[in-house]
C-alpha cells in the first residue's frame, strides 16, 4: 500500500514538474489552448497530490517549494509588470523619486537614466510606461534590492525578486501553520494555498508581490489572535506598505479590538504607513499618487463582473461608457458594505473576523472595474482559515481572463467572462446563502 502511494505520488510529481517547466519556459500567453490545458492539468495534479499525501505536511511543503524552484530562471510570460518593478528600483538607486516621473517622459526625450532603460520601457508597454507608479514604499524596497544585486541584468533582477517572493511564502507557511493550529483547523489546509498552481504561477512565476503583502497580513492576524495587537498593528502597516488593499480591512477590526484598542491600533498603522512614505512625499507626489490610484476606479477595466453589467446598462440608456460615473459610486458601495459588516455582523472571534475580511474583499472584487487574476490570492489565503471554498474555485477559473490576450487588440470575450463569474457566483451563493439556509432548516 505504501509503495503504491509513493508510486502514484512520484508519477504526479513528474507530470507536474514537466507541466510547470513547459508553462515557465515554453508558453506564449496567446496560445490559449496550451495555456488552459496546462493549467487544468496542473490543477488535477495539485488536487491528487494533496489527496494522496494530506497527512504528510513535510512532504507537501517540500513539493510546494520545489515546484517554485522550477521557475527560478524563467522570464514571466503572463505579465509585463516586472519590467516596471525593475525600472522603479533602479530609478531609486540613481537618486530619482519614482513617483514624480513616468518612464515615457524620459524615453520620448531620448533620456536613459538607468541601465537598459529602453529595453525596460519596451517590455512594460505604453500603458504602464505612460503612468506614474502606484507601488507603495515597502514594495519599492523589494525593487531596490533587485537593483542592488542585479543592476545591469534583467534576468538577474527577476531572480532576486523571485527569491524575495519565495522567502515570503516560507513566512506564510510558518505563520499560517501556527494560526491554523491555534484555530484548531488541520494544518495541511495551508497547502490549498501554497501548493495551488494559481499561486505558484501568478506570484512566483509572474512576480506579483501579493506574496509579501500576504506574509505580513497572515503574521498580523496571528499576532492579533494572540492578543499582541500592538505588534499586529506594526506588521499590518507593513502589509499596507507593500499593497494598499489591506486598508479596506481596517474598519472590520473594530469589534475584535474594541474602542480603546482600535484607536491605538489605527494610530500605529497610520503612523507607520505614513512614515514609510516620508522619503518620497512632495506636493507633486500626492497629486500623482492619488491620480494613479484613481485610474483603477475611473479608467481601467478588465475581468469585471457587476461593473460590466452596470456598463451595459449605461450603454443602453446613454450610448457611451460611463466608467467615470460608475467608478465614483464603487467606493461608496464598498464603504457601506464595510460599515454594515463592521457594526451589524459578529466579528469578535478570529474565524469570524477573517470571514468578515473575506466577504469585504470579495464584494470589492465583485464591484471593481479591474480584477486581475492575481488579486484573488488574498481571498484564497483568507479562505484557508474559514469554511468557504469559493476563492479556491475562483483561483481555478480565473485563468479564463487570459483569453483576452488571444487577439491582437486584447479585447475580452464577454461570454467567457460571463462563464467565469457564473461559476464563481454559483459557488458563492451556494456556500453563503443556500447551504446556510439548508442547515438552518434542518
Amino acid at each position: 500500500m505504501l509503495l503504491k502511494q509513493y508510486k502514484s505520488s512520484l508519477i504526479f510529481i513528474l507530470l507536474t514538474s514537466l507541466f510547470y517547466l513547459s508553462f515557465a519556459y515554453d508558453l506564449n500567453r496567446n496560445d490559449y489552448i496550451k495555456l488552459i490545458s496546462l493549467y487544468v492539468a496542473l490543477f488535477v495534479m495539485f488536487y491528487k497530490l494533496i489527496q494522496i499525501n494530506k497527512e504528510n505536511f513535510t512532504f507537501l511543503a517540500i513539493l510546494a517549494f520545489s515546484f517554485r524552484v522550477l521557475f527560478l530562471f524563467a522570464t514571466p510570460n503572463l505579465s509585463q509588470d516586472f519590467y516596471r518593478f525593475i525600472w522603479d528600483g533602479r530609478m531609486i538607486l540613481q537618486g530619482f523619486n519614482p513617483y514624480l516621473s513616468t518612464p515615457e517622459s524620459f524615453i520620448l526625450n531620448h533620456i536613459y537614466p538607468i541601465q537598459q532603460a529602453q529595453e525596460l520601457y519596451n517590455g512594460m508597454g505604453i500603458l504602464n510606461g505612460s503612468h506614474f507608479t502606484n507601488y507603495p514604499p515597502l514594495n519599492q524596497l523589494c525593487f531596490v534590492i533587485a537593483g542592488l544585486f542585479a543592476g545591469k541584468s534583467i534576468l538577474g533582477s527577476i531572480i532576486v525578486m523571485r527569491l524575495i517572493i519565495v522567502s515570503a511564502d516560507f513566512g506564510i507557511l510558518y505563520f499560517g501553520r501556527k494560526l491554523l493550529e491555534k484555530l484548531n483547523i488541520p494544518i495541511n489546509t495551508i497547502f490549498w494555498y501554497l501548493l495551488n498552481p494559481f499561486i505558484i504561477i501568478e506570484l512566483t512565476g509572474n512576480l506579483h508581490f501579493e506574496s509579501v503583502m500576504i506574509f505580513f497580513l497572515v503574521w498580523s492576524l496571528y499576532l492579533l489572535n494572540a492578543d499582541k495587537w500592538k505588534y499586529a498593528a506594526l506588521v499590518f502597516a507593513c502589509s499596507i506598505s507593500v499593497k494598499l488593499i489591506p486598508l479596506i480591512f481596517l474598519p472590520v477590526l473594530f469589534q475584535k479590538l474594541s474602542w480603546k484598542k482600535s484607536l491605538v491600533f489605527y494610530t500605529i498603522v497610520g503612523s507607520i504607513t505614513l512614515i514609510s512614505f516620508v522619503p518620497f512625499i512632495t506636493d507633486e507626489f500626492i497629486m500623482n499618487y492619488f491620480e494613479t490610484v484613481g485610474l483603477w476606479f475611473q479608467r481601467f477595466e478588465f475581468n469585471a463582473s457587476l461593473y460590466y453589467i452596470a456598463r451595459a446598462i449605461g450603454y443602453t440608456f446613454r450610448g457611451y461608457n460611463e466608467i467615470a460615473i460608475i467608478g465614483k459610486f464603487i467606493p461608496i458601495f464598498v464603504i457601506l458594505l464595510v460599515l454594515i459588516i463592521t457594526f451589524f455582523r459578529k466579528n469578535k472571534s478570529t474565524v469570524e473576523l477573517i470571514s468578515a475580511l473575506l466577504f469585504v474583499l470579495a464584494f470589492y472584487f465583485f464591484t471593481a472595474t479591474t480584477v486581475h487574476p492575481w488579486y484573488v490570492a488574498t481571498l484564497l489565503i483568507l479562505s484557508i482559515f474559514t469554511k468557504y471554498k469559493f476563492p479556491l474555485v475562483w483561483s481555478f477559473v480565473g485563468i479564463l481572463s487570459y483569453l483576452a490576450y488571444t487577439n491582437s487588440d486584447n479585447t475580452e470575450n464577454l461570454y467567457i467572462i460571463g462563464l467565469e463569474y457564473l461559476i464563481i457566483y454559483s459557488v458563492f451563493v451556494w456556500e453563503v446563502f443556500i447551504k446556510k439556509a439548508t442547515k438552518m432548516a434542518a
